[in-house]
């Protein structure tokens, strides 16, 4: 055969394959789509710099012509054009979503008066009450270098917090929202940014309340969630008023700090977070009771769409749960979902399916897009995905081989409660591990035990007292509502005090939690041998966590701490102070140390090849240090500014330099190589970025 004809034909085997492969995903595209338009959001964040007009235009362009091609192959290879269409949609929705978001970020460490409106009141990590204002002023500030809104937090002895909506003034110190702990960790800069937050800080004055004025529905809706928090309260008092508050209108601020820690380490601190369970239970409920009250009427039942009607009552209570919880992005993202299940309903279509969970994941990017890069997103969606698929391969197996008896009634329920939490734990452990460095090993038994009494006695009771309290009947159903969440903290607490209960994990490399998601999006989306490519990408992401090394030397990115790494694990430069970096730093090694143990450990074990350093707190010792430096070569850490002429002949990094690189992580091999990173670099030049801003100005 002629090398050309035996080439040509070869051309038109892989031709007429991919023709083939492109036509068997007809009716099972819109997952892949979804998957490839949040490859597009996560490409977005990961540009190193921002994409220049110039870009947006040709993407736009590129965009366009992808389109018109996935429509002209649409019989063959339209699907190809389409997922790269799809990737470069999601690249450009994100840039669209920053740029909407933009506003002002403080610059500069500002202290004194501010003033603005009430929006948003919670509690820090360390408990202080906390308000998030908007139309803020600042005093010598112009107006368009105001930040948006502001985050306070406040003196914890003082009085009670102002309700959303008043306008309120004190004496504060803001300064610009923290970069990332280290180089690859979480970057709060970024957080804020889309959370339209432009300065934080706090005040040790009290508040100069005025009286609110007219407000708005967002505003009324707020004050409406306050009121029933503190009747929630009032009815139960202690820790399930609180819990309570909590499912309910999503106010955490009274939740006491031991029973928070027992449910996380039990694996049921999402039974606090106002998503998917909770939409799910109460929608649920409103259907069933809805469908089964429209059932006592025959003449209904037998003429009517009863599913389609109590779909459509289901959806308004749906909507009220969004604005009654405060609407943050985990609710929207359960309210989308929820909603896109029971407009399949309305529809006739599966309310549980593949397609409908991609449809949900593809408005969610569409409408915040910054959401693809939290737990909540990643696990959600791993969750429902997890579910839809083991649920249709049961349907499959039991159509196959037909109703089986101990598939029905009772025990049907209980192998359907024990199947979701086992395939819900098994899917989300990866990303909950991975965010939070803890894998609670005990999780499963803990959710059987839960998760029963919250679907099954206290949501539909809440909801019941929620009903029954403008007249006045609420007490009975909040008081047996009460019970079942002390049940579920009995469970926690149980099991959080057994042995093994929870596993601390090291934080992984930048690359392991994109080629998760890509392993849960192949296994999703493949069918048939394919789906195996999700096990290979997954078991590749774990050989690279195994491996993924930590940092040797830490440096905070303001200079007031320093961690190194001995073999007893890091040794932290305070016993106590900065304790915010700390833990990020000792939860990142996976080492559940305290902040005063870690800085007991001796140094004598670290890595031979590191620099010494050597930290101080202040200019107290400098001159005696920099002697130290220049003799030894020793690196010197502090949070002060030092002149360059005086710190001439050593390795210095001080206020000024660290402002600009952010925290610094030092890597170093048995060959004795080291290797820098900053925050700075992992950061790239993004408008979150103090180098987008300096390059703003310049």
């Amino acid at each position: 055969m002629h090398p050309v004809d035996a080439q040509g034909r070869g051309l038109r085997a892989i031709g007429g394959f991919a023709t083939d492969w492109c036509q068997s995903l007809r009716g099972h595209r819109l997952p892949w789509v979804a998957s490839a338009y949040g490859v597009g959001v996560g490409l977005y964040f990961a540009l190193p710099r921002e994409p220049a007009s110039a870009d947006i235009f040709g993407l736009g362009l590129v965009l366009l012509a992808l389109i018109l091609l996935a429509f002209l192959w649409r019989a063959t290879l339209g699907i190809a054009p389409l997922l790269l269409a799809a990737v470069v949609a999601g690249l450009l929705g994100a840039t669209a979503r920053t740029a909407w978001v933009a506003g002002p970020v403080l610059d500069f460490r500002y202290y004194g008066a501010v003033h603005g409106r009430v929006v948003h009141v919670d509690r820090s990590a360390s408990g202080a009450p906390r308000i998030t204002l908007d139309h803020v002023r600042l005093d010598r500030v112009a107006p368009a270098k105001t930040p948006r809104r502001v985050r306070l937090s406040l003196h914890e002895d003082s009085p009670r917090p102002p309700e959303p909506g008043q306008w309120v003034m004190t004496t504060a110190h803001l300064s610009a929202p923290n970069g990332p702990a280290e180089p690859h960790g979480f970057d709060f800069g970024r957080h804020a940014w889309f959370k339209k937050l432009g300065a934080i800080g706090y005040a040790r004055v009290p508040l100069l309340q005025f009286e609110a004025p007219e407000q708005g529905a967002s505003l009324v809706i707020a004050r409406l969630r306050d009121q029933i928090s503190d009747g929630l309260r009032d009815c139960l008092p202690g820790a399930r008023g609180e819990v309570a508050a909590a499912i309910t209108t999503g106010d955490r601020s009274g939740l006491p700090e031991d029973v928070v820690e027992a449910l996380r380490v039990s694996n049921l601190a999402h039974l606090l977070a106002i998503s998917g369970l909770h939409m799910g239970l109460l929608v649920g409920f409103v259907f069933w009771m809805s469908r089964g009250g429209l059932a006592l009427w025959p003449r209904i039942a037998l003429t009517r769409p009863t599913r389609a009607w109590a779909a459509a009552i289901a959806l308004p209570f749906a909507v009220f749960y969004l604005f009654l919880s405060g609407g943050s992005v985990a609710t929207q993202r359960a309210f989308v979902m929820a909603a896109v299940m029971l407009g399949a309903i309305l529809l006739g279509r599966r309310a549980l399916s593949l397609r409908s969970v991609a449809l949900a994941a593809l408005i969610v990017l569409a409408i915040r897009p910054e959401s693809l890069t939290g737990p909540g997103f990643q696990m959600s969606f791993a969750a429902t995905g997890a579910l839809v698929l083991a649920f249709r391969r049961l349907t499959t197996w039991q159509t196959e081989n037909g109703q089986i008896a101990w598939l029905k009634g009772w025990r049907g329920a209980v192998l359907s409660l024990l199947l979701s939490s086992v395939v819900a734990g098994a899917a989300t452990a990866p990303f909950a591990a991975l965010h939070f460095n803890r894998v609670g090993q005990l999780g499963v038994l803990a959710n059987m035990l839960a998760v029963p009494a919250m679907g099954a006695w206290v949501m539909p009771l809440l909801f019941i007292g929620l009903i029954l309290w403008p007249i006045g009947l609420e007490a009975v159903p909040f008081w047996l509502a009460g019970q079942g969440i002390a049940w579920i903290i009995l469970v926690a607490e149980w099991v959080a005090g057994l042995p093994l209960s929870v596993r601390s994990v090291p934080a992984p490399g930048p690359w392991v939690l994109p080629l998760l998601g890509l392993a849960m999006a192949s296994t999703a989306c493949a069918r048939g041998r394919w789906r195996w490519s999700g096990a290979a990408i997954g078991a590749a992401a774990a050989l690279l966590w195994v491996q993924s090394p930590r940092p040797d030397l830490l440096i905070a990115g303001d200079g007031r701490l320093v961690g190194v790494m001995t073999a007893e694990g890091r040794w932290i430069s305070r016993p106590s102070g900065v304790s915010f970096v700390a833990d990020i730093w000792l939860e990142n090694d996976g080492d559940p140390a305290a902040q005063s143990d870690a800085f007991d450990r001796p140094l004598s074990t670290a890595p031979p090849h590191l620099p010494d350093v050597l930290a101080l707190r202040g200019k107290t010792g400098l001159e005696d240090a920099l002697d130290t430096c220049r003799r030894t070569g020793a690196w010197l850490v502090t949070p002060v500014p030092v002149e360059r002429a005086v710190a001439d002949g050593c390795t210095v990094y001080d206020a000024t330099r660290l402002r600009y690189t952010g925290a610094i992580a030092l890597y170093a091999d048995r060959g004795g190589e080291v290797r820098l990173l900053t925050a700075r670099d992992m950061r790239g030049t993004r408008p979150w970025t103090p180098a987008f801003r300096a390059q703003q100005r310049e």
